[in-house]
């Protein structure tokens, strides 16, 4: 048994090739069910999903996939004034090469449920491909160009925005030093209990591996350089804004109430209908950030309702 499998019973793992190298995910479900496609959030990988999929799997083909740079899919290096930037890593190039792995599945729509930096490659890639999306479901976020507008607004705020998307390699180096007391400290600070508790310690070692390795710092930072304050995935934003451009299909927010909505100016729900998702619903969850392994029950009925409407 690879390692792993055991959180996903009855999943098969998937190696795909891909435009950008190759892809890991695992699928499970019936070959004829309605397509789920799962993306995770930073600094996890796939195995985020481990208490939601299976049950997911009993209505829907799932496949969760292993973001670029993340868990065991491609890390492409940085090495031209290109990848420098983070465009390898902007959301909408990310989206276009998502549609080519789930094209080679035999995926040509889809629905979508994403988490953090999943949730936003997936708004980017229905905004840009409305028609690939059947629905979309978006785990604690707002849109980027509302989470910078927050930061500027209060410096302090977020963090790890500003410090990740600095030119490499400082953030690089400075992660180096201790990968795991940096980024264990990000999951204790977003959880509702600041702790590790809501972890599973097998999903726990697949973050641990992932993110003691070099190239996979690298490629978070570039994530993050990507949607910097500069970056591309805020231009993408601002130019779908000023075009009027929003989300055509049905679109679920979820937010938890001790991380995303606590404190703010407006909720996540409202953020997004006065942006990308006018028409969108939203489910506050009593959790942390990492709602689906915080809160798993009354996060996998919200998708459910939804998915199954």
């Amino acid at each position: 048994m690879a390692e792993g499998d055991d959180l996903f019973p009855g999943f098969e793992p998937l190696w795909i090739e891909g435009p950008a190298g190759r892809w890991f995910g695992r699928a499970g479900g019936p070959a004829e069910a309605p397509p789920l496609l799962l993306l995770h959030g930073f600094p996890q990988s796939h195995a985020m999903w481990h208490r939601l999929a299976p049950t997911l799997a009993r209505t829907h083909r799932v496949i969760a996939l292993d973001l670029k740079g993340y868990g065991w899919s491609a890390a492409p290096a940085s090495g031209s004034a290109e990848t420098a930037a983070g465009t390898a890593y902007a959301k909408r190039r990310i989206g276009a090469e998502i549609v080519a792995v789930m094209e080679r599945l035999g995926h040509i729509r889809f629905a979508l449920a994403g988490h953090d930096r999943g949730a936003r490659v997936g708004y980017r890639l229905a905004l840009d491909e409305p028609g690939r999306i059947e629905r979309l479901a978006l785990l604690d976020i707002v849109p980027t160009a509302v989470q910078w507008a927050r930061i500027e607004a209060n410096p302090g705020a977020n963090p790890h925005w500003p410090f990740l998307s600095r030119p490499a390699p400082e953030p690089e180096a400075m992660i180096r030093r201790d990968p795991d007391g940096y980024f264990e400290g990000l999951l204790r600070d977003w959880t509702a209990g600041h702790d590790l508790a809501a972890f599973d310690t097998r999903a726990l070692t697949l973050y641990r591996q992932a993110w003691n390795v070099p190239e996979r710092i690298h490629a978070f930072c570039e994530d993050y350089r990507a949607g910097g304050a500069d970056g591309p995935d805020r231009a993408a934003d601002r130019d779908d804004l000023a075009a009027g451009r929003t989300l055509a299909m049905p679109v679920l927010v979820l937010a938890s109430e001790a991380y995303l909505d606590r404190d703010k100016p407006e909720t996540a729900l409202a953020a997004w209908q006065r942006t990308f998702a006018p028409k969108a619903e939203g489910v506050s969850i009593a959790s942390g950030h990492f709602m689906a392994e915080e809160a798993p029950e009354p996060t996998l009925r919200a998708l459910r309702d939804f998915l199954e409407a």
